[in-house]
């Protein structure tokens, strides 16, 4: 009697198609999801087994332990089988300690597997089996800043706001800058590739002067407008907003993010801006957001 068709959500049928499809996950896991589509699409045990090469018992087992644990239960080792560790389990716990809380010897700032094993007296590739079943990078180091702003919040909603939802009959850009942009050459002529020599270039350069790059993207539209100016002082970055202002239909109003750059927020840089707007019947704004972002905001033009 041929078993019936496994029952399977489509969210389940998803997730056991990425995992059968699978380069990486382990050999079982990604058997095992093979096994319960084609079980999902009414195989027979006997036929599924003879495809994994198992027997239909083994089939069986993983039906009833998908239809208890879901995908969650795919590909795992049930309590007391698979290899066992050779390791006492103080030893792993004081390889985790160590890791965790040990200071390593020589003045150094972070274990290696070396001077660990050497300080446990096992072999390195051992820590090192230790620290991944643990999850434990000791090596990295993760950076965090927090924001003593205490309207961080509503700020970082208005900036966020901004760009995943814009007002209506607006244009919103991201704007930034690349500074002191180096024009390098090498100190002599490169010889080009021939058969038996690569190209050859000198190991040092001398420079043609900086640049500084401006850009804006348009966010709804992915478009990016580009100066380049010798500067980024205040009249610089005016003159870019007008470049922007002249690409913007007449009617739309204009929202600008940037960074909170001196430059940026220089009275000429403001009031130049402001005097453009109100030139042709509009107002601006200028309020500062998340620390390190500023919200230009200009209004529909007539």
């Amino acid at each position: 009697m041929v078993a019936a068709a496994l029952s399977v959500t489509d969210d389940q049928r998803q997730e056991l198609g990425r995992v059968a499809s699978s380069s990486v996950l382990p050999h079982r896991q990604v058997v095992q999801a093979k096994a319960l589509l084609w079980a999902a699409d009414g195989l027979a045990n006997e036929e599924i087994a003879r495809r994994c090469r198992v027997d239909s018992d083994t089939v069986r087992r993983w039906r009833s332990r998908f239809a208890e644990k879901g995908v969650d239960g795919v590909g795992t080792i049930a309590k007391g089988r698979g290899r066992k560790s050779w390791l006492p389990a103080d030893t792993v716990q004081r390889v985790v300690e160590l890791t965790l809380a040990g200071e390593p010897p020589g003045g150094a700032t972070h274990w290696t597997t070396r001077s660990l094993a050497a300080q446990v007296g096992v072999g390195k590739d051992t820590v090192a089996q230790v620290w991944a079943d643990h999850q434990l990078k000791p090596w990295k180091v993760d950076v965090f800043k927090i924001s003593n702003d205490p309207e961080f919040e509503s700020k970082l909603v208005d900036v966020v706001g901004l760009y995943l939802n814009p007002p209506s009959r607006a244009v919103v850009f991201s704007f930034d800058e690349k500074t002191q942009c180096q024009a390098l050459d090498r100190t002599q002529p490169s010889l080009p590739m021939k058969p038996g020599r690569g190209g050859t270039m000198t190991h040092d350069y001398k420079r043609h002067g900086t640049i500084d790059l401006f850009a804006a993207m348009n966010i709804g539209t992915g478009e990016v407008h580009t100066h380049l100016r010798k500067g980024h002082a205040g009249t610089d970055v005016l003159a870019f907003f007008k470049q922007i202002d002249a690409t913007v239909a007449k009617g739309l109003s204009v929202h600008v993010i940037l960074d909170n750059l001196s430059a940026h927020k220089a009275p000429r840089c403001g009031n130049g801006w402001r005097t453009r707007a109100v030139a042709v019947g509009t107002c601006i704004s200028s309020r500062p957001r998340v620390p390190g972002s500023t919200w230009w905001s200009g209004g529909s033009r007539n």
